[in-house]
């Protein structure tokens, strides 16, 4: 049997679609080695946005 006609069958009789392999995201090795590394004034940017976004103006 050909591949496709065997993956029918086997759906036919499971009742379930075949899941296929879910890829990874691929990620850049240079965005990771060019970014700047986390400092405290990101904590505090955060911690402000956080507030600003319980407020309403």
């Amino acid at each position: 049997m050909k591949e496709k006609k065997l993956e029918a069958l086997i759906r036919k009789v499971s009742g379930k679609p075949l899941q296929k392999s879910k890829r990874g995201r691929f990620v850049d090795p240079t965005l990771q080695a060019t970014r700047t590394p986390e400092s405290e004034t990101d904590e505090d940017t955060k911690h402000l946005f956080k507030e600003m976004k319980r407020r309403e103006f």
